[in-house]
Order: structure tokens, then sequence, then C-alpha cells
């Protein structure tokens, strides 16, 4: 058998900022918003103004739907991205029965909206985790919390690939360092291949040996 193709960028994908706004509520919107402004600059970074300038809302309404300002919208944003990755990772399981391939199309998912937007548009999660402190007890608590069924939903899939269940999460742990680590040296770099490289040579971990 040959070499597994390595990843390539070959097509435009949807990103989790790129939503009709003709189509989302109010308060979807302002969630959108957020993730945009969150890719672009960063929890610190992110004015009011901007936001609700980019989601067409009254001030009044932000607090209406988010009572605790900024913060509040910044956790529904976190809570939104966690779900839209658990949901395209879910989907990709579905469709592949390989698990390599399915999480390789995952991976390649995020490295192509990184690429379409010139880099400009990097990880929400990411920008988020580095910028919080201490004090920010609920966007911390999200950000575990979606981490972990993410690391939880790679691991079920690498369990029922054939790999024990403690092989299984250290791996997710990995593949996930290196897919927010990936994205991240890609986009300063303003080049994928440091993403590629990093999934080329994590992606051989994920074969399960036949023992004879």
């Amino acid at each position: 058998m040959g070499r597994k193709p390595s990843l390539t960028l070959d097509r435009p994908v949807y990103r989790v900022n790129r939503m009709s706004t003709q189509t989302l509520t109010t308060r979807e919107r302002l969630i959108n918003a957020m993730i945009t402004t969150l890719q672009h600059r960063g929890l610190h970074g992110a004015g009011l103004s901007e936001i609700l300038a980019t989601a067409k809302a009254p001030k009044g309404v932000m607090y209406h739907h988010f009572p605790g300002g900024k913060d509040q919208l910044a956790v529904a944003a976190i809570e939104a991205t966690f779900s839209f990755l658990v949901h395209k990772l879910d989907s990709y399981m579905e469709r592949e029965p390989d698990v390599v391939a399915a999480l390789q199309a995952w991976i390649l998912r995020a490295l192509r909206g990184l690429d379409d937007s010139e880099f400009e548009l990097g990880c929400p999660l990411a920008a988020v985790a580095l910028e919080s402190t201490a004090d920010d007890v609920e966007i911390r608590s999200a950000l575990k919390t979606g981490f972990a069924a993410l690391r939880e939903r790679m691991a079920d899939a690498l369990v029922q690939a054939g790999h024990e269940r403690h092989r299984a999460e250290g791996i997710a742990a990995l593949i996930l360092a290196a897919y927010e680590g990936g994205l991240l040296q890609a986009r300063v770099a303003g080049d994928t291949a440091p993403m590629v490289q990093t999934m080329d040579a994590l992606m051989p971990m994920l074969k399960v040996e036949k023992r004879t």
C-alpha cells in the first residue's frame, strides 16, 4: 500500500463566522459578531461598539440577551464555537469510517478557513484562552468544559477504532494541543506549512498496530 497523502488545501470551507445575518436571530447575530471579533482582535481588543455594529443590534438589546455584558457574550461565543466544532467532528465521523481520515478532514476544515481568510481569522478559543486571567472564572470554565468535550469525542472515536482507552485519551489531548498550536503558528507565519507538518507527523500515531 502507498503512503497516505499528506494534508492539502484544495477547496474553500464553511467557517463558524460565515453565516447569513438574514437567517439569524438577534441573539445569534450577537454571538456570531463576538466570534468574528475574537478571531480578529481577541478578548481584550473586542470593543462593544464594534460587536454591536457587526451584529446590527442596539446596546439595549444586547443587555436583554446578555445581562452580564461582554463577558457573558464571550461565554456564549465560546459555547457556540465548541458546539460547532463537535458537530463538525461528529459529521465527519459519521461519513468516514476511518478515524484518521475523519480527523484529517476535521482539521483541514479549520486550516482551509484560516487560509481562505488570508490568515486574518485565528481560532477564537485560543485567543480567549491566552488572554483570560484567574478572574475570568466563567470564561475559563466554558473553555475547560468545551475542550474536555472535544477530547472525549476524539477519544471515543479512537477507542472505537481499536485503541486502548488510556492511550486514546492521551492521543486525543495531543491532537487538540497540536490543532490549536498548529493553527496559531500557521496564522503568525502566514503559511499553512506549520500546521501541515504537525499533522503529517501526528496522524500515523492514530493507526492501530495489529498484534500477531
